[in-house]
């Protein structure tokens, strides 16, 4: 009897701390989700995720004023004009920043003039920029300038605005030359 009794308390224990079954109870405990890459797993940080900033190289970038590489000359002069002295002292930096960057200063000339005096021009004009970059903090053995003369024009009607675009040294870093 005290089997039955002890057997009949326990059932009603059992029935007592049962539940009514739900809808849901009757379908099997699988949970669908769409599948997630690891770029849609959620994240426990509330902040966005950045994607990694890509290192952008400055002598490239047409933002930067590295990516500019011409100084332009009056007529007959070998004086850097001050609109370009930016334009050098920011070269100038760069290369006292990255002591393994390498740099051609090729000075160059309109068709006026003898091809002796053209090709002297274009070295003075290529030295002009060289000092100025050395100034900046550039090592000597960084830069080499040569004179082009009027061998490697950029325009080649008889104009003054194409002879204007002819005046000019052109700064080359190691890679491109």
């Amino acid at each position: 009897m005290k089997k039955a009794l002890i057997a009949a308390i326990a059932l009603i224990a059992l029935y007592g701390c049962s539940s009514e079954p739900t809808k849901d109870e009757g379908k099997a405990g699988v949970e669908e989700r769409a599948p997630t890459t690891p770029q849609q797993q959620p994240s426990t940080s509330t902040r966005p995720v950045q994607p990694p900033q890509l290192q952008v190289n400055p002598l490239k970038d047409p933002a930067n004023i590295l990516s500019k590489r011409s100084v332009f000359f009056d007529y007959d002069s070998d004086v850097i004009k001050d609109e370009f002295r930016p334009l050098v002292q920011a070269h100038g930096k760069y290369l006292a920043e990255h002591p393994a960057a390498k740099m051609l200063v090729q000075g160059n000339c309109d068709e006026r003039g003898s091809r002796e005096y053209n090709i002297a021009l274009g070295q003075r004009r290529a030295d002009a920029v060289k000092r100025m970059l050395a100034l900046m903090g550039a090592r000597e053995a960084q830069i080499e300038s040569v004179s082009l003369g009027e061998e490697k024009p950029r325009c080649t009607e008889t104009t003054e605005s194409c002879y204007a675009q002819n005046r000019r040294d052109d700064m080359l870093y190691n890679g491109e030359y």
